[in-house]
């Protein structure tokens, strides 16, 4: 029997004892480590590179601006990454969040700027024009992209990848939350599971999935502006290092700190009500003035909505939504924006921005096929 098939009869073998031993639930997070571990060895040990392949290489361990850019081109142009190359990028992004804390503490030094991104999901060409606009991600000109990044649009491989490998470039030039949309329920009906599938591989849906567990909750900038994807929480007098606390590394819960983080919503009324996802809450302007002065903070910057203009300011003033998909889903006619800090001050620069035109790939082209059927 050769080697590879070998170790993976084994591997089944010792899944298939613990699932006898300590049952289905402990088996099954068992064989996804598993499976990313031997997925990890085959491409990493068997996937050579072909003669004939003429795409962006990584010349040992290091990624650099060169091969980004070489990436970058390389996919505007509707051409794939080697798969084993795709393998470092992703292996090496999971080490490095694996590394950080839930609540991840972003210093930007007097006379220096910050640029906060929302939702990008899987709209590639707009996050190439944000680089225009804006410039690449380097430790001079320092991004956060503010979770989703993936499902909806069809180019989600294509950014995820970017985004993890101008991480493995330059980890301060760029920070990377977890959105609601960095899961498995939802990459599994949204098109990134699909995608991955088709572009890739199976075992790259299950090493996305566990990268995707090591994602910050949310962000600090100069200790005075909180950044996280969705918002704030169902009780008063959540502290940051409640947010600390958070065992980060599992599938976003349907309730708790974690899934509010990644699901709640700002509403007009004070207060709080349910939310119209029907995960997390809706929370007023009282919750976030309260949640601000509890933590000694200035301001909430979120994504997680689609706003017309791309941005809305709530809360007096306190509350800034960015959502960075212009035209989401080639429908919604809306347009995209970023935030630019400048410190020490940390005034919001908000920059809008237009869609632009990306090849005949209609978004949801990878999602479940019975949602597919109402697009």
């Amino acid at each position: 029997m050769p080697t590879q098939l070998g170790i993976a009869a084994v591997a089944v073998a010792f899944v298939a004892a613990l699932a006898m031993m300590l049952g289905a639930a402990a088996a099954t997070k068992v064989a996804a480590v598993v499976v990313v571990v031997l997925g990890t060895w085959w491409w990493g040990g068997s996937s050579e590179v072909e003669p004939q392949y003429s795409g962006a290489k990584i010349e040992g361990d290091v990624v650099t601006l060169d091969f980004v850019k070489k990436m970058m081109d390389d996919f505007k142009n509707q051409k794939c990454l080697h798969r084993r190359y795709a393998f470092q990028i992703v292996l090496q992004t999971r080490e490095m969040l694996r590394a950080q804390p839930p609540l991840v503490d972003i210093n930007v030094p007097d006379g220096s700027h910050f640029t906060v991104c929302g939702d990008v999901h899987g709209q590639f060409y707009d996050l190439l024009n944000i680089f225009e606009l804006n410039g690449l991600p380097s430790e001079e000109n320092p991004y956060l992209f503010n979770g989703d990044f993936v499902d909806r649009g069809s180019f989600s491989v294509e950014v995820i990848l970017t985004l993890f490998a101008l991480k493995c470039m330059c980890p301060s030039a760029i920070y990377l939350a977890r959105g609601n949309h960095e899961s498995k329920s939802m990459n599994k009906i949204y098109g990134f599971e699909g995608e991955v599938r088709s572009k890739l591989s199976d075992t790259f849906v299950e090493l996305f999935a566990e990268v995707f567990c090591c994602l910050p909750l949310a962000h600090v900038i100069n200790q005075k502006v909180f950044v996280v994807h969705g918002g704030l929480f169902s009780v008063d007098g959540v502290k940051l290092s409640d947010i600390k606390a958070i065992d980060r590394f599992c599938e976003p819960p349907e309730e708790g700190l974690m899934c509010e983080l990644l699901w709640s919503d700002p509403q007009p009324l004070p207060g709080r009500g349910p939310s119209k996802r029907g995960v997390g809450l809706s929370f007023g302007v009282d919750v976030t003035k309260k949640f601000l002065r509890d933590n000694n903070l200035d301001l909430i910057v979120r994504s997680h909505e689609v706003k017309d203009e791309g941005y809305e300011i709530e809360h007096d003033g306190k509350l800034i939504t960015v959502f960075s998909a212009p035209n989401y889903c080639d429908q919604m006619g809306n347009k995209g924006a970023y935030i630019r800090f400048e410190a020490p001050d940390l005034k919001p620069n908000i920059v809008t921005f237009a869609a632009v035109p990306h090849p005949d790939v209609k978004p949801m082209a990878y999602a479940n096929n019975f949602l597919r059927m109402f697009q």
